[in-house]
């Protein structure tokens, strides 16, 4: 029997993989801050997150919004349902805990963002939020905007200009020899085509670069968008991903560039957006700050207006990807907040995972046991997001707290499951035989 009381949560999260053509290279840990009061002012039920339209030379889009959790969602859940990736909504919220967050939690949703200084002009890709931006040849007044999964760290996502070579809907996926061997280093065994289906790590629309063999794709596993978890490809939530494919035509250009610090003029004030540097990029943060502190002086000048350099400074090591003001006067983050437009919450987040519930004729496995209720949630909260999900959930049993998995059709099905969580988490889980599940109320938990 697997014996997980001494396994601290952080030490799965470090190891954590995404199998496939993807691995979780991190997990953003969280730091706590003041909670925001909420004002009392009308929900509002829905807000723009894609399409937005331009004026002149404006470059700062959307608004900033929040809503309140409900039992069970998770972080990612509210990011996927409102167009934000997992480095979005955790680098808003440094006091929510991403995977179990309290009930009536008040959660900030940056919806405003600041385009790239680039031509406005087919895709641009900026990696450094981990943000697509498409300026339709048809429409060059209209901007849409979705977050992405980018290549981790010595897989990275290549810069430069490209274009569109190659559209294809229901793609197979040809494992390069290179994620067999990383597979089956793990005991995780891969075929050599993985066709079209929910298995797919591309999903079901993949378009080519005219660079190599990337790709910007769907995912089977789309609770990694907005996080470095692919071979160097483009990835993004199988809704957007269909979106895209029928809007963009082959032949598009491509830009992609690494852009932490955005600066941008609108309505009278000056904003600074300020995302953490890629790894790649971290030894010049330095050089980095340099140019947008130049471009802010440029703006500042031509509007006659004063920066404040402290805000600038505090901004860009809050690195929250929440664009603020930097003129002297200006609001603080917390005042920005407490203005936020309020949405009311939809009942159910779109693609929201729910575990079947496990009797004691279905197959299942004992997956890890803790001293901590909250460690056990976590973990059970990563099963059901995987791709695809494992059933999950976390079940009293004295004094400790059980992940148990499933229901699973047959034991094939159980030990394929098993097989992923010894790759993606590097946990030996136990199958357990019809009848072998702890004889709890499972469906409470």
């Amino acid at each position: 029997m697997i014996k997980k009381s001494t396994l601290t949560l952080s030490l799965i999260l470090a190891s954590a993989l995404l199998s496939g053509c993807q691995t979780l290279s991190q997990y953003f840990p969280y730091t706590k801050r003041p909670v925001i009061e909420a004002p009392q002012t009308p929900l509002q039920t829905d807000i723009e997150k894609h399409e937005f339209e331009l004026t002149g030379d404006q470059t700062l889009v959307g608004a900033i919004a929040s809503v309140e959790t409900r039992e069970h969602d998770t972080l990612p859940d509210v990011a996927r349902h409102f167009g934000l990736g997992y480095n979005d909504i955790t680098a808003a919220n440094k006091g929510v805990s991403p995977w179990t967050p309290r009930a009536n939690s008040r959660v900030i949703l940056p919806l405003q963002f600041i385009l790239p200084d680039a031509p406005h002009k087919g895709i641009v890709l900026n990696v450094a939020n981990m943000r697509l931006y498409y300026y339709p040849k048809k429409a060059p007044n209209t901007v849409f905007t979705y977050p992405v999964g980018i290549g981790r760290d010595g897989w990275n996502t290549p810069m430069g200009i490209t274009s569109i070579a190659v559209k294809t809907p229901n793609p197979d996926w040809h494992v390069p020899p290179s994620i067999h061997r990383e597979h089956a280093a793990k005991g995780h065994y891969l075929p050599s085509v993985v066709r079209s289906g929910p298995d797919n790590p591309l999903g079901y629309y993949a378009m080519r670069l005219a660079i190599g063999s990337y790709l910007i794709h769907g995912t089977n596993k789309p609770f990694g968008i907005g996080m470095q978890i692919s071979h160097g490809c483009v990835q993004m939530y199988p809704e957007d991903i269909e979106v895209l494919f029928n809007k963009v035509p082959v032949g598009t250009p491509v830009r992609i560039v690494h852009d932490p610090y955005l600066a941008a003029w609108r309505d009278g004030m000056l904003y600074l957006e300020a995302n953490e540097p890629l790894e790649k990029w971290s030894n010049n943060k330095l050089q980095l700050k340099k140019q947008v502190s130049k471009e802010l002086r440029k703006l500042a000048k031509e509007h006659k207006a004063e920066v404040d350099w402290d805000k600038v400074n505090r901004i860009i090591d809050r690195a929250d990807g929440v664009p603020s003001p930097v003129l002297t006067n200006a609001s603080e983050i917390d005042d920005i907040n407490k203005k936020a437009v309020q949405l009311a919450h939809p009942g159910q987040l779109y693609g929201q995972p729910v575990a079947e519930t496990l009797t004691d004729n279905d197959w299942a496995m004992l997956v890890a046991t803790f001293d901590n209720e909250n460690d056990a949630k976590k973990l059970a909260a990563m099963l059901n997001h995987q791709g695809p999900p494992i059933p999950a959930r976390q079940v009293a049993v004295n004094r400790s707290y059980q992940v148990v998995a499933g229901p699973f059709k047959d034991k094939k099905h159980a030990k394929e499951a098993a097989s992923r969580i010894r790759f993606d988490f590097e946990i030996d889980a136990k199958l357990l035989k019809p009848r072998e599940a702890p004889k709890l109320n499972l469906s409470k938990n």
